[in-house]
C-alpha cells in the first residue's frame, strides 16, 4: 500500500541546516507531484514547497523562499526537503503529501505522511 514516511528532523541552532526526507512506497514517486507542509504550534498547516512530476517545483511560502529546497530522487523514490538558515519561527511538524496529480496546484491530495518534528532554537 503507499506510505510516506519522514525524516530527518530534530534540534537544531538558528542559523542552522536541516535536510528532510520523505522516503515514498507502494508507487512511483515520479508519477506524482509532492509537496511539504508544515505545521507550528497553535498553527494551521501551510504549504511551503511542491515539486512537479518529471521536474520544475512551486513555493508556497514567502516565508521559505531561498532558504528551502525540495528535491526528489526518483532512483530512491524519496523526495526531500533542504532547509537553511533556520529560524526559531521554522518550528513545527513537518509533513510531505502526495498530489492525485502530476503538477502541483490546488489542494487535490491523497496521501500523507505522519511528520517529522522540527525545532529550531534561538
Amino acid at each position: 500500500q503507499v506510505q510516506l514516511v519522514e525524516s530527518g528532523g530534530g534540534l537544531v541552532q538558528s542559523g542552522g541546516s536541516l535536510r528532510l526526507s520523505c522516503a515514498a512506497s507502494g508507487f512511483t514517486l515520479d508519477y506524482y507531484a509532492m509537496a511539504w507542509f508544515r505545521q507550528a504550534p497553535g498553527k494551521e498547516r501551510e504549504g511551503l514547497l511542491c515539486a512537479n512530476s518529471g521536474g520544475g517545483s512551486t513555493s508556497y511560502a514567502d516565508s521559505v523562499k531561498g532558504r528551502f529546497t525540495i528535491s526528489r530522487d526518483n532512483a530512491k523514490n524519496t523526495l526531500y526537503l533542504q532547509m537553511n538558515s533556520l529560524k526559531p519561527e521554522d518550528t513545527g511538524v513537518y509533513y510531505c503529501a502526495r498530489y492525485r496529480k502530476r503538477y502541483c496546484g490546488g489542494s487535490n491530495f491523497d496521501y500523507w505522511g505522519q511528520g517529522t518534528q522540527v525545532i529550531v532554537s534561538s
